[in-house]
């Protein structure tokens, strides 16, 4: 149990390390150069996979009555696809900005629906575990929709009308965000007893997420090395990450606070499903801007872990009053 929780501590640290060094261990290793082509392909397949069940996991946990539609749902909403799209609009105006690549960089921080952790750190700071959950089904749908609609415009292709370039984002993005609810939910309702065995491996999203985030850093490290952007613009991508994060939370909480659930809000806002914006950045952006995702994943994981030890160390009278801290 303890090489677990040691494992659980440092799980960030040793995925991205394990991705940044497998990058470069593979890439001189002459033996493996043949197998170059074959590793992508698994790596293009594998992380979606990966997403998918991770959310399928995630959902399986779902009780339907249990979730409340609250105000500072649409506010959150509103503030995700509103950037996003707006972001998306300075973009189609100035096709050839040499600010492109860290605008899309800040697009994909918004519209990125919330982590399936979120539950979890929102658990254990007070907060609505019900509330969150309705908004990370609430954000996969609209960035499932929003995505399709915008990004054709954002980054057309000459060879697609607008209309099959969307199709066919669409037939990438809605399966992979939407389909693990609905194979929850049929799951729950058509077969309990395989749904009781899938809420016995607690542990399944954890080694799921390992695995998918130490592919996402590799995938990084990958179009880091191969880039033509400057690394100042680089640069740029990391301070964006990080600027997106603090507003995030920072927005999260203060509209959360008018409605008595700043926690709930500041985490459904602000804690991200960062392995899927690097999938997004590497799949739909400039390859270059999937770093966003690797350094927002920092970010958020050094919020939740200062959040974490406040509400480990604040006087015990105060904890049932943690939902307003």
């Amino acid at each position: 149990m303890k090489g677990i929780q040691y494992l659980r501590d440092w799980a960030l640290i040793i995925a991205m390390v394990s991705g940044v060094a497998g990058y470069f261990i593979f890439v001189n290793i002459p033996l493996l150069e043949r197998a170059s082509a074959f590793a992508r392909e698994a790596v293009d397949f594998l992380q979606p996979a990966l997403i998918f069940m991770m959310l399928f996991f995630t959902f399986c946990k779902i009780d339907p009555h249990h979730l409340r539609l609250s105000p500072w749902h649409g506010w959150l909403l509103l503030i995700q696809c509103g950037l996003f799209t707006l972001i998306g609009l300075v973009l189609v105006c100035l096709p050839h900005s040499h600010l492109r690549v860290v605008l899309e960089g800040a697009m994909i921080c918004f519209i990125c629906p919330t982590a399936t952790a979120a539950a979890v750190i929102t658990r254990k700071l007070g907060g609505n575990v019900e509330q969150i959950t309705t908004y990370t089904i609430l954000i996969n749908l609209a960035a499932a929709l929003l995505i399709p609609a915008l990004l054709p415009f954002v980054h057309p292709n000459p060879d697609m009308t607008v209309f099959n370039a969307s199709m066919l984002i669409l037939g990438k993005v809605f399966p992979l965000l939407l389909l693990p609810l609905v194979l929850a939910l049929l799951v729950r309702y058509l077969a309990p007893p395989l749904h009781a065995q899938l809420l016995r491996m607690q542990d399944a999203p954890f080694y799921l997420w390992l695995v998918a985030l130490t592919l996402a850093m590799v995938v990084t490290t990958r179009s880091i090395v191969h880039s033509q952007v400057p690394l100042s613009t680089q640069g740029w991508l990391v301070v964006v990450s990080l600027a997106s994060c603090a507003l995030q939370f920072w927005a999260g909480r203060k509209i959360g606070a008018v409605y008595g659930d700043k926690v709930t809000a500041g985490q459904a806002l602000g804690q991200k499903n960062t392995v899927l914006a690097i999938w997004l950045g590497y799949t739909f952006f400039t390859p270059i801007t999937s770093i966003v995702g690797g350094f927002y994943s920092i970010w958020h994981n050094l919020v939740n872990s200062y959040q974490l030890y406040k509400a480990q160390h604040r006087p015990k009278a105060e904890g049932s009053s943690a939902q307003h801290a």
